[in-house]
């Protein structure tokens, strides 16, 4: 009995110094809510009339951007824009940035934008929905206003596990290896959605880089059937850091964090076993989709993290965590 607790005291260690070792390789620390109430709800009668969510978020002249997802009563998603001086508190623009043009957003929309930096273009990812198919697709620009399509990188019902969608383009801030990378998600054979990674050397082409999902779903945990990329990694000395959205069985979708190796992409470090945020408030849990948190947009303000993220497909909420 004595050895038997004894080497379960040692594997209990074992697995504590694994959580804390992937704990240290985060740039950030717990989270909290900065608001209790949503920061953008939907308003009106028109564009924006059936929810705002599903942000992504830069720093841009002084000022945090907000491009977010907005609905109407149609079901027709937008990109609205929004300004803040403090990241909190932002100010709208009358008009959307980006409505359906294209034949693969016509009638859907264009939806979940995250949004990536190099040089003076930012790149867009977004999903283009045209009540058929979602694929992923890119737009540039050099203001955040004006966007430029480039069409869809990952077309629907192709790839090497993939058998229907694509969605959720998660672009790493730097080249690894002379290549861009992006994790964004797809479907299995199982008809789960997992993650899968490609890279490109002039992020308009994208060529799969894993036979397999670079991070499967787990059965029985609160991934067990969406495993979808957040806000783009943050990199570390230590590693790819990952904030990615996690759905179980009955659909309910929490925070997790994967960590991959800084020099290889498709190398998967460490993976949190429960998630670190998930719905609370009222208006997270009762919405369009019930009993969703979103993260889809970050950005560091001083000493601290700022993460947004979308409450049940209706409205916009922000966590915060300090800086380590």
């Amino acid at each position: 009995m004595k050895i038997k607790t004894a080497r379960m005291v040692l594997l209990l260690g074992a697995m504590l110094g694994t959580v804390a070792t992937a704990v240290e390789k985060w740039p950030f620390g717990p989270w909290r809510r900065e608001s209790d109430a949503p920061i953008l709800a939907p308003q009106g009668s028109g564009w924006e009339s059936a929810g705002t969510f599903n942000p992504a978020v830069v720093e841009y002249n002084g000022k945090f951007v907000m491009l977010y997802r907005a609905q109407d009563a149609a079901g027709t998603s937008r990109l609205g824009y929004a300004e803040s001086t403090d990241g909190i508190h932002f100010a709208r623009r009358p008009e959307p940035v980006l409505s359906p043009e294209g034949d693969y957003e016509k009638n859907g929309g264009v939806e979940d934008p995250r949004l990536q930096k190099f040089g003076n273009t930012f790149y867009l990812t977004y999903t283009g929905y045209n009540k058929k198919d979602a694929q992923l697709c890119l737009a540039t620009s050099q203001d955040l206003i004006h966007w430029d399509r480039k069409g869809v990188i990952l077309p629907a019902y192709k790839g090497n596990w993939n058998k229907a969608w694509t969605k959720s383009g998660a672009i790493v801030p730097e080249k690894i290896d002379g290549k861009y990378w992006m994790y964004w998600l797809g479907t299995a054979a199982d008809k789960t959605d997992q993650m899968g990674l490609s890279s490109s050397e002039d992020l308009l082409h994208w060529t799969e880089a894993t036979e397999t999902p670079v991070l499967p779903r787990r059965p029985g945990k609160f991934d067990s059937r969406v495993v979808e990329p957040g806000p783009p990694p943050i990199l570390t000395e230590s590693g790819i850091v990952l904030i990615y959205n996690g759905a179980d069985d009955k659909l309910v979708y929490r925070t997790g964090v994967a960590v991959f190796d800084r020099k290889n992409p498709r190398k998967l470090l460490s993976r949190t076993d429960q998630p670190i945020f998930g719905p609370e408030k009222e208006w997270e849990r009762v919405g369009q989709v019930p009993n969703v948190v979103f993260v889809e947009g970050m950005a560091r303000q001083g000493k601290r993290w700022l993460f947004y993220y979308g409450g049940a497909d209706k409205y916009v909420g922000v966590a915060e965590s300090p800086v380590k």
